[in-house]
């Protein structure tokens, strides 16, 4: 055999087994270390946050156009002027040049007293709209949590998966020295230490595959946490699935906390307020005023070379809209399609969730079957490479039947830890769909 192919191989599984005992080296990170983590420093829970907070400081009374508004005025005028002027008593006077100035200032109160009921609609419509940026960060919230939840379980079969491809890498290692002594002492054809070497290099290289995998999902999750995406970890081995969940308590909790069916019934809220936003519009509109104003002018031609004068003024004005061009009942026939429209989408999300909702608890239960039934499938192909590797090394069992055996074991494995996962993907789908996704 090639010696340099058998130093490249020993070099690879040197390198595969460091990379291993470097995982294990690592500080371990909890689910409820990762979760934390998320929930604090996750870019679209912070922004979710901050909207809240802008949709809280929008629920008041003058945004809704309920207190009146008070501004200081000033404004001042100057103009310069030729001026001829005849008097009633015939007397002439002109002049050139001349100067006229004049000054206004002082506060004035504007407030609209009745808009039709319009300003309440406008207050429980801001209302509504903290509860929809509550929803919304309830959402960001849970999809985060499932995120982080997938994740780190993904880490964790991938984990089981290495120890998996390990100990196949080390049965291959075995499988070769074995046939490189039968070919030394003249008992197998080279043609097996060969095909042994191969085989030891597709080890090899699904195992760096799968470290790959492993380094690019610790990445996916250190990005989740908002933290350095360089950040070693290592993860616990066990994955944790719940078999309580029953289907008719998961659709009663969906119907009262998931977040997007909150969200539907808020912007019904919404579209129900709008409309009264704009019948508001048949109403009359009544508006107070009133200011307290200093005056003062000067003219270097005339009777009054200057005045001065200060006080109150007040009025009240009233407008309805009579005619305009049927405008308003258009608005009020599209104001109530809305409602309707926000209706339908709420039943849609609606039956949409009951859907997902009976489909991922049927595939619960199937991978919760699998699980149980690949861990037995996981038990007989261990014995089975067991046996197979004693014979092995015994000289009773044929290279190709080996490998078959060896094959058997990490595919059983593969499934086992693979049932796990997606059993865990799907009980996370459901909490989430119930808006009851947490840590128990």
């Amino acid at each position: 055999m090639n010696r340099k192919k058998i130093k490249f191989s020993i070099l690879l599984i040197f390198g595969c087994l460091l990379q291993i005992s470097s995982i294990h080296a690592q500080e371990q990170l909890s689910l409820e270390q990762a979760v934390q983590t998320a929930l604090e420093n996750n870019y679209d829970i912070k922004l979710n946050k901050n909207e809240v907070e802008q949709a809280k400081n929008n629920v008041n009374r003058a945004n809704a156009g309920m207190l009146p508004v008070i501004t200081g005025n000033l404004s001042t005028n100057n103009t310069v002027s030729n001026t001829k002027q005849t008097l009633s008593s015939g007397v002439s006077q002109e002049r050139n040049g001349a100067k006229n100035t004049n000054l206004v200032y002082g506060p004035v109160l504007n407030w609209q007293v009745f808009d039709g009921f319009q300003m309440f609609a406008r207050y429980d419509r801001l209302k509504e709209l903290e509860n929809l940026g509550e929803a919304n960060f309830k959402l960001a919230v849970q999809t985060t949590l499932a995120d982080v939840i997938n994740n780190y379980y993904d880490l964790v079969q991938q984990q089981q998966q290495i120890e998996a491809l390990r100990g196949a890498l080390e049965i291959s290692r075995i499988r070769l020295r074995n046939s490189e002594s039968r070919y030394t002492i003249g008992k197998a054809a080279k043609l097996e230490v060969l095909a042994a070497s191969v085989d030891l290099n597709t080890d090899t290289t699904n195992l760096l595959r799968q470290i790959d995998q492993f380094r690019n999902t610790k990445i996916k999750l250190n990005e989740l946490m908002a933290r350095d995406i360089n950040t070693d970890f290592s993860v616990s081995d066990t994955i944790i699935i719940g078999s309580s969940l029953l289907l008719p308590e998961l659709q009663n909790s969906a119907a009262q906390l998931n977040p997007s069916l909150q969200s539907a019934l808020i912007n019904k809220r919404i579209s129900e307020i709008n409309l009264r936003e704009v019948k508001a519009n048949r109403y009359p509109g009544i508006n107070l005023n009133t200011g307290y104003n200093f005056n003062r002018s000067t003219s270097e031609l005339g009777f009054a070379r200057s005045s001065v004068g200060r006080g109150l003024n007040y009025g009240l004005t009233a407008s309805i809209n009579i005619f305009n061009g049927h405008l308003q009942k258009r608005a009020e026939k599209n104001a109530s399609l809305q409602i309707e429209n926000n209706q339908l989408q709420y039943e849609k999300l609606n039956q949409s969730i009951t859907s997902q909702l009976s489909s991922l608890f049927q595939t619960y239960q199937t991978n919760l079957q699998l699980v149980k039934l690949e861990r037995q499938n996981l038990e007989v192909a261990r014995q089975n490479m067991d046996i197979t590797l004693e014979k092995f090394r015994l000289g009773s069992v044929a290279p190709l039947e080996f490998r078959e055996a060896q094959r058997n074991y990490i595919d059983a494995n593969a499934r086992y830890t693979n049932a796990q996962f997606e059993a865990k993907l799907a009980e996370v789908a459901l909490m989430q769909l119930s808006g009851r996704l947490n840590l128990q």
